[in-house]
């Protein structure tokens, strides 16, 4: 058998890896979505017994951004997205599979992809999707350099790992959208107060002028408030 293809639905749970507990807890503590990738990358690599580990981000199948303990790693990913084949990019769009690669060597789904991973020193691979109920983020991949490395623990663990870095993923990029959205408002706040000083309006006639000046040049009004509060330049009314 050269591989495996497995549904995540009853996925069970295990006590493998040091410190399931303390590493689920530390990926849900983190706010910043860079950081709780690059934490995802590294945590997979203590709770599962593997060589390498990575997460392969996506914005389309032929755009992505990777995060991995290896440069090797970020090759692998790389070359999925130039071959256009492997399970990595399987797993973003398959969002309830898991694929696992048990020997690389003798791999028949994705034949280019494989040879490379086998000259990069990998011979076993799992990839779990990083999903939640509504968004597909990306895949949580592991490697190994000896083959059939990766029994049903090791997967399940991947699993619950992606799970919590999957709901993890949602928390921070929503308190990174929150706080985007407050700076925004200050903002504008602060430019419509220069406005109204200058001109001497009330503050819907304030907002007014800011929204205007960004339809007429097609400027998002955040960035024309910045431009306003960092370089005092105020539009004509």
């Amino acid at each position: 058998m050269s591989s495996d293809t497995i549904s995540t639905t009853g996925t069970s749970s295990s006590s493998h890896g040091p410190d399931l507990a303390e590493i689920l807890l530390a990926l849900h503590e983190s706010t910043d979505s860079e950081q709780t990738v690059q934490r995802v990358a590294e945590f997979a690599r203590s709770a599962i017994r593997c060589d390498d580990a990575g997460v392969l981000l996506t914005h389309a199948r032929n755009r992505v951004e990777t995060a991995a303990t290896s440069v090797a790693v970020g090759q692998a990913h790389q070359l999925q997205v130039e071959l256009d084949e492997g399970p990595c990019l399987e797993a973003l769009e398959k969002h309830d599979t898991i694929y696992r690669v048990v020997d690389a060597a003798t791999e028949l789904r994705w034949p280019r992809w494989s040879r490379a991973v086998v000259e990069l020193g990998y011979r076993s691979v799992v990839s779990v999707p990083l999903a939640t109920k509504d968004r597909c983020y990306g895949s949580l991949n592991v490697y190994a350099e000896r083959p059939d490395a990766f029994d049903d623990d090791d997967v399940a663990v991947t699993t619950i790992l992606a799970r919590h870095a999957s709901v993890a993923l949602t928390s921070s990029r929503d308190v990174e959208g929150l706080r985007r959205a407050v700076d925004a408002r200050k903002l504008i706040g602060m430019a419509m107060g220069l406005v109204m000083e200058r001109y001497g309006v009330e503050p819907d006639q304030a907002f007014e002028v800011l929204r205007r000046y960004s339809q007429d040049r097609n400027v998002k009004l955040r960035e024309v408030a910045r431009g306003i509060v960092e370089d005092r330049t105020l539009p004509r009314l």
